[in-house]
Order: structure tokens, then sequence, then C-alpha cells
């Protein structure tokens, strides 16, 4: 697993390799893991929804115990090309929690490269991700255990017949060892340049592609994410992200470990009731989240807490001000919902990510930064190389030490994502004042180009979501003969509002926020916006459904007087 030195005197050469059951290979994250696990007051991990509690040093012993028992169980032949360090992809198959923390650490233990695959896939949709991967086994969580068995009878009745399910559960919460017993080998480095984590993209703009990242990613963005939001050791992260893409491991997962955080997982769904209550019992320093989330949790505060007596609600203002960070990925919030959370936290806002499968981070918000304008993600983040297209906007262009690798198995993607100096073309569009820069969206579904102009979709999606009404919003554009593109709003209303909405109220009600050309003219009304798992709107699919080139009687068009609505 590790690389021969081509030094003919190197030590190595001389002697047997450091290898054995309680030995871990000669990478940073176990070294810092390892010294991390005398400090027996620390907790690593508390998994509440299947009920894990584990310090460090119970986490390294059961890493151990699943990289022993892999290698064991592994073919020859796949043993032999784990020790030559070749790429050998094991799925990895279950929710966030202590499962799927231990098994992660295992595999990079055991050096081979680790893909994630959602545990809600029916069983052909995760097929498709074993076999891209051309994965030798997927290690399976207890709450996936039949999909992982269904998945391994499929690809073995395809072909596949060395492709194994084994699962996790019984090879955990062993006997903790003691930190004494930890050895870290002696042996040389693992090879940082080579693969350890693949994730597939969401697949909104074309099929899933594996995003391959190399092993010393695991702990360059472990350290810049750490470093850019001050995280240290006992802070405590609340844990709500599905770990099969970037984010619920590169944000909420390894920098933790490697600060000596705890993290505390709670999968299946966002319970709001349950997490206004853990905020309320305090301890809590960070949390990672998208839109979606912030918007179910303020609607709940709203209509159930804050109308609680003043000594009652206090403590669910104290256990939200104890965040030094909220964080908050795939867009910009609303205006009116960061005043809102801004109001609860004395002034302090949400913190705006910005990030990508193949690039990880583009730019960076500290908790401490002052001056940052409402909806930016940021300055540019420290050591990223990048530019705008077009100067001051355009498609985002970046290069990084932490970017991928390669596209798995897709040369020709591979070349075709990058400019010919290597700047990863990101596909998103922004804008720069000074030194901040902000999301305009996707060039391909967010950039509207209606009667002349460009238009943010995004920029139109938060001021329809500042009006009381409206719980969701999805802004597209629709292809017109006259105007080129049409602006489309489907829109779910809130509950307690007005069950009905006609888009000359909703354009009436945008007129002070809105310019002319940017108001929707065409408005659905639905039930709720199909998500992806990072709770992105799925606007590809969408668009197609809800207005359909035929016309739909469901989709009110706005009749201006120069011309006559087409539906």
């Amino acid at each position: 697993m590790s690389t021969t030195p081509t030094d003919p005197d190197d030590r190595i050469h001389f002697v047997r390799r450091h290898r054995g059951p309680n030995v871990f290979p000669n990478f940073y994250f176990f070294s810092r893991l390892v010294r991390l696990s005398y400090n027996k007051e620390l907790v690593a991990v508390k998994d509440l929804t299947f009920g894990y509690t584990a310090s460090y040093a119970q986490l390294l012993t059961d890493v151990l115990n699943l990289r022993n028992v892999l290698l064991s169980g592994f073919s020859p032949e796949v043993v032999a090309k784990l020790d030559r360090d070749e790429e050998v992809f094991v799925n990895l198959l279950g929710p966030a929690g202590y499962e799927f923390t231990v098994a992660f650490l295992a595999l990079i233990a055991l050096g081979a490269v680790t893909v994630p695959i959602s545990p809600d896939l029916p069983v052909k949709e995760a097929s498709y991700f074993a076999t891209r991967s051309r994965a030798v086994a997927v290690i399976t969580a207890k709450r996936s255990i039949t999909l992982g068995q269904n998945l391994e009878q499929w690809m073995q009745d395809t072909g596949q017949s060395q492709y194994r399910s084994i699962s996790i559960t019984p090879h955990i919460m062993q006997p903790c060892l003691d930190p004494e017993q930890f050895q870290v080998s002696s042996d040389p480095y693992l090879d940082l340049n080579r693969s350890g984590l693949v994730i597939f993209t969401s697949g909104t703009t074309g099929p899933p592609k594996g995003g391959v990242k190399r092993r010393g990613f695991l702990i360059d963005v472990a350290l810049s994410f750490g470093d850019q939001h001050g995280i240290r050791q006992g802070d405590v992260v609340l844990h709500v992200l599905p770990v099969h893409h970037a984010t619920g491991i590169t944000v909420t997962l390894l920098p933790f470990l490697w600060y000596g955080g705890q993290i505390e997982f709670r999968s299946g769904g966002l319970d709001v009731p349950w997490t206004w209550e853990r905020i309320r019992q305090g301890g809590l320093t960070y949390f990672s989240g998208v839109p979606t989330i912030y918007m179910r949790l303020m609607a709940y505060y709203e209509q159930h807490l804050f109308k609680l007596p003043p000594d009652q609600l206090e403590p669910y203002i104290k256990g939200a001000n104890g965040f030094r960070a909220l964080l908050c990925g795939t867009s910009a919030l609303p205006r009116p919902l960061q005043q809102k959370w801004s109001r609860i936290r004395n002034g302090r806002p949400i913190l705006t990510r910005y990030g990508g499968t193949e690039f990880a981070n583009g730019f960076t918000v500290t908790p401490w930064a002052t001056g940052v304008p409402d909806g930016s993600v940021g300055e540019r983040a420290a050591g990223t190389d990048l530019y705008l297209s077009n100067g001051d906007e355009g498609e985002i262009l970046t290069r990084s030490p932490i970017m991928y690798s390669k596209y798995l198995y897709d040369r020709e993607a591979t070349k075709n994502s990058m400019d010919e100096n290597g700047y990863f073309k990101t596909g998103d569009i922004a804008r720069r004042e000074g030194k901040h820069y902000f999301i305009l969206g996707r060039a391909s579904i967010d950039i509207i180009k209606s009667g002349g102009y460009k238009l943010s979709a995004l920029d139109i999606e938060r001021e329809i979501l500042g009006l009381d009404y409206v719980s969701e919003v999805m802004i597209v554009g629709v292809d017109d003969e006259e105007f080129g593109q049409r602006v489309a709003a489907a829109i779910v209303l809130k509950p307690e509002g007005p069950k009905t909405l006609t888009l000359e109220k909703l354009r009436h009600d945008l007129k002070d926020s809105l310019a002319g050309y940017k108001m929707p003219t065409l408005l659905r009304i639905v039930a709720e916006l199909k998500k992806n798992a990072t709770g992105k709107v799925m606007k590809k699919v969408l668009v197609k459904e809800l207005f359909p080139s035929e016309g739909s009687s469901e989709v009110q068009a706005w009749i201006s007087r120069k011309t006559k609505g087409k539906l």
C-alpha cells in the first residue's frame, strides 16, 4: 500500500514491511487520530439514530478490526492489487453515522478507494454506481443490509461473480484497545496522489460522473475547511446531511475528526421538532444545511417557539447563538429568511457556502468575517486560482490543490471539463463586486435569456421567497418564439396561507423588488418540488413536467398589452 523508495540505500530495502493487526498505514490522518486517542475525554462520534457513542480509541479499534476482516475476506487477486497500491474500488452503502465512519476509515487503512452509494436507491440504480466504479464489493451498514444483499445478487447475476456484500455491524463496538497498542507503520507514506475517494456528481445536468479525489485531498480538505472556519478540539457538529455527496464527508465529517471534534449524527430525514429540541439542549458549535432545512426550521420557530413565554423561549435562542457557524450550501438564503436568522443570532448571518464535486470550494466566508454583502459566497479561498470568464461576471474557472484528479473511466469527459491551462469549467455563473463573489446560477439552467436580457433565476427566486405566502419556488426558462425564453415560476404555497395565487397578484407583490423584465410571465402552483439527496430542486426534470411544450391548463400565462398569451 505504500510507495517503495527508488533510493537503493533507503532502509526499507533491508527490513521486513511493518504491518500487523494493530498497525495503521503511514498516512497523516491515522497519525493524527492515534494522538487524539490518548485523550480519553474526547468523544469522536455520537450516532443519535442508532445509539452508538465512540471515543477516538474505540473508533480506531473498530477501524482496525473491520480493516482486518476485509483483508482476510478479499480474494488473493484483490489483496495483491492492494499490496501493489493499485486501484481497488469498494462501494460503501449506508446512512450517515458511526458505521459509515468506521467503514470509510477502514477502507483508507486498507488502501482501497471508497465509492459511497446512497442508501435510498432502488437496486437497479445502485447497480449503476457499482458497475460504473468496477467495485469488488459493497460494505453495508445495518439499515442498508437488504439493499446490499440485493445489490450483490444483481451484480453476480450480471457477470460480476466476485462482487460481495459485507456487513459492518458485526465488526464494530469491539473491546476497546488501549492507545498504547496502536501503531503507525514505519513503511513509506501512502502515495498521496493515488485515488482515495470517488464522489458521483448529482446528475442534474447529465448522467452522474465519478469525480475521483486523491488520497491527499482527504487531509488537505480537512485542514483547509478547519482553518477557514476555526474548528478546534471539542467542537460539536450536528450532522444531518447525506454522505454519498461531498458536503457530508468534506465539511461535516473529516474536518471535525482531524481537529478532535465530536460528530453527532442524526440520519433518516430532517425531524424539525427534534432538531430544535437538540438546539435547546445546547453544546452544538457547527451545523451545515441547505435553504430548505433553514426554511423548515424557521417556520417551526415562528409557528411554535416564538409564542412561548420568554423563560421557555430563552434556551432555544441561547442554543442557536451557541453555534460559532451555521453554514448553508447549494444556494444563498432568501434575504428575508437570512434576516430572521440574523435577528435570532444577534446579527450573525448564516454563512453561504459554494463548492462542487470536482473542486471542493472556491470561495470562503469565515465566521469572523465582517462587511460581507448579503447573498455573497465570500472571497476567493486561500491557495485557489480562479477567474470569471468575462472579467467581473461570467463562468467560474478554477484550479486548486484539492480539485479532482479525473472522472472515473471517462478520459474524454475529464479532458473536456478543463480549458487548456487546467482550469476546471464549473458551468456556474458568478459576478464579482470588489473582493466578494455572488453566484448567479448554472449556465445551463439558472441563466435565463429573455427579451434580450440575461437573468439570474436564483436572484428572482430569492425575491419571491421573500413573499410571506411562498414556501418554495423554482424559476426556470421556458422556450418562447417571441422572447427566446419566458420566466416561469413553480410555487409551493405555505399551508397556513392562501390556497390559490394568481400570476397578476404575484407580479403586483413583486413590483417593488423586481424590474418588469425579470417578472415571471408563467406561473404554476404545485404541492411540492422534487429534490435530489442534497436538497437541490431537480430543475432539468421539472421544467419539462410542469411547463410542457404542448401547454397545460394548470399554467397561468401573463397577457400584456403588446402580446397575447401563448398558453
